[in-house]
């Protein structure tokens, strides 16, 4: 049936954007983007994904900005809405495709979702690229992160 195959297509491109982020990839990003917490980002800003914006009001200026660049990093009035933010970014984002299509494959192979494996999607995530991923390779790793693989929001 011709309205059975549009549906599941349909319903396929949608869960490659809709779908989970690892819990282990989320905190090593956190860990990475916040400072453990302790930027003035997330301190002043509930910012812990190091976000960007391009209207002053809407954000925190870096204070090593580059001459020219006239980024902030996003604030939010919670936490959560840092979290909600993050999961939106990766879903959506151009930059993310590599991210979304290697948790599809996961999925089609009905293998967990790996943050481990996902954290390869996000060269684009910092400007260090490769070195970025490394990092939050050994958050991960170093911090046992795969532990919390269950954990959901509350």
């Amino acid at each position: 049936d011709g309205d059975a195959e549009l549906n599941d297509d349909l319903f396929a491109k949608l869960l490659l954007r809709v779908d989970e982020i690892p819990v282990s990839l989320a905190l090593a990003q956190a860990a990475v983007e916040s400072g453990w917490g302790s930027s003035r980002f997330a301190r002043h800003g509930n910012a812990l994904f190091g976000q960007r914006a391009w209207t002053e009001k809407a954000g925190i200026t870096p204070k090593e900005r580059a001459s020219g660049e006239k980024h902030v990093v996003r604030k939010y009035e919670s936490l959560q809405g840092s979290v909600v933010s993050y999961v939106h970014n990766l879903n959506t984002h151009p930059s993310y495709r590599d991210f979304r299509l290697r948790r599809a494959s996961l999925r089609e192979a009905g293998r967990a979702l790996d943050g481990k494996l996902l954290a390869g999607g996000l060269l684009s995530y910092a400007e260090i690229g490769q070195a970025y991923v490394e990092k939050l390779l050994v958050i991960i790793s170093s911090n046992n992160f795969d532990h919390y693989a269950e954990a959901k929001l509350g």
